[in-house]
């Protein structure tokens, strides 16, 4: 299996880190805020069950931006052979 060498960008680990910190944020757009902050490194590359759940993400006319934000970035992410 191939590695995704792409990195979360300074934009969006700042955009992640206050949606952690927001306790109006939904638990999915934590959930996507967690993975792309794991992936800042550029060592890790999202898993199948996060590619679900950012797929849903965008393909949700009522997702916020900033949650399809994280949500684009983690696919971004993803393993391209899945």
């Amino acid at each position: 299996m191939t590695k995704n060498a792409k990195q979360t960008s300074a934009r969006i680990a700042k955009l992640a880190a206050e949606t952690l910190q927001d306790s109006k944020a939904s638990q999915v757009a934590k959930s996507l805020a967690a993975s792309a902050l794991s992936q800042r490194s550029g060592r890790k590359q999202t898993g199948a069950e996060m590619e679900d759940v950012a797929a849903r993400v965008l393909a949700n006319d009522r997702s916020a931006e900033a949650t399809k934000e994280l949500a684009a970035s983690v696919l971004a992410q993803a393993n391209k052979q899945r």
